[in-house]
């Protein structure tokens, strides 16, 4: 075919190609819209050493000791020449100061235990007093303080366990027997406290306290007849303790020797015009009703 035909051929098939209809669009499958479920950003901390993660180091808290950075201070001085004040908070904290640079000191931690009493914080006054008794393994005496003063601060439990090692370390100590028996009287073991007030007037037979406390926790048993007995004792070891002429006077009365106990209660508010308990007592003795003035005064 001659070139000429055979381009002309081709131009019309081309031009009838393009004036037909475009065949109809393929239908499309719609997909539903699903929101992507949301992200979480993650950061990575930076990692500047692949080995082991180092852990902080927490000091343990000293409940005695206070940290200071201060250099060339005396703070035991301090704490001495504020006492002479009369200064008890500011010593016990000057003392306590001392601890931070030597906190085995016998003389600061005992110190401290004194002072912390007399501030009323019997805890404190107790750890200071258990830490000298680990520092002085033969010595009885800070384990006796220290059951007193656990005794003040309620923890009873404490005082008769600081007691029964005071003890083991100073059998033959009066004053051992007496504060454990304290702490059984407040625990109500009665049986226990007379045991343990028993064996300190065995080893001490004119302990006016302790004799006192037998007769008070006789008293509390109802063992009337030898309560009166041993308040007796009491009485003439401790003529001057209100308190005592008081209890005395109580277990006269169980006993109806009510000339006797109106006596007793008479001694006790001459030694104490204030003492409530004997003027009450002495009312009841002599059948008098007091006014509410009177009690109060």
């Amino acid at each position: 075919m001659p070139t000429k035909k055979l381009l002309a051929a081709l131009t019309a098939l081309s031009i009838t190609a393009c004036t037909e209809p475009p065949p109809p669009p393929r239908p499309v499958a719609v997909i539903p819209h699903r929101p992507l479920p949301p992200t979480r950003v993650v950061r990575v901390p930076e990692v500047r050493d692949a080995g082991a993660p180092v852990m902080p180091v927490v000091e343990p808290v000293d409940a005695l000791v206070l940290a200071h950075d201060t250099v060339n201070v005396d703070h035991l001085a301090r704490a001495r020449g504020l006492v002479g004040e009369g200064d008890v908070q500011g010593a016990l904290t000057e003392a306590r100061r001392a601890l931070f640079s030597t906190p085995t000191d016998v003389e600061t931690l005992s110190l401290v235990a004194r002072l912390a009493k007399k501030a009323g914080q019997g805890a404190m006054a107790a750890e200071a007093w258990g830490r000298v008794s680990v520092l002085v393994p033969d010595d009885a005496t800070p384990l006796v303080a220290q059951a007193r003063a656990l005794l003040g601060a309620g923890e009873l439990q404490g005082a008769v366990a600081a007691g029964r090692k005071a003890m083991a370390r100073d059998p033959g100590n009066a004053e051992v027997f007496q504060v454990v028996g304290l702490a059984q009287l407040a625990q109500k073991d009665l049986a226990g406290a007379i045991v343990s007030f028993e064996k300190a007037i065995e080893l001490n037979p004119t302990h006016g306290y302790a004799l006192n406390n037998l007769g008070l926790a006789c008293l509390r048993a109802n063992q009337n007849e030898r309560a009166a007995e041993v308040l007796e004792r009491a009485a003439t070891e401790l003529p001057h303790v209100a308190w005592v002429q008081n209890n005395l006077g109580i277990a006269l009365e169980r006993v109806g020797r009510d000339d006797e106990a109106k006596a007793a209660y008479q001694h006790a508010m001459d030694l104490s015009p204030k003492y409530v308990k004997a003027r009450i007592n002495a009312a009841r003795v002599a059948k008098v009703t007091l006014t509410e003035e009177q009690v109060e005064e």
